[in-house]
């Protein structure tokens, strides 16, 4: 869906979503530097993407669409598991 044909709300949603992750794509340091935010604003920025995901997700229900897209975090849990290429096996069988 287009952004012109999302309702004003939504609009509003997703500029601020983008704003907020291009913001903290642009602070965050290289490895082994300070973050140049506080414990307290970074956790407050992830409560604003919370939410902002939240109601993105009751608008897009109000109108019958299903939103699976959500703010995620370099240091969340990740849900996928590597396995490295070495350590799959493989199954020799027969198709009939």
């Amino acid at each position: 869906m287009s952004f012109d044909a999302l309702s004003k709300e939504q609009q509003i949603m997703v500029s601020m979503r983008k704003v907020l992750t291009n913001i903290i794509r642009e602070i965050t340091p290289q490895p082994g530097t300070q973050y140049p935010l506080s414990e307290p604003t970074v956790e407050d920025i992830r409560m604003c993407l919370i939410l902002i995901a939240a109601r993105e997700k009751e608008l897009a229900e109000e109108k019958g669409q299903n939103n699976l897209d959500r703010p995620y975090y370099a240091d969340e849990p990740q849900t996928t598991q590597t396995v490295p290429l070495d350590q799959i096996q493989r199954h020799n069988k027969k198709l009939h």
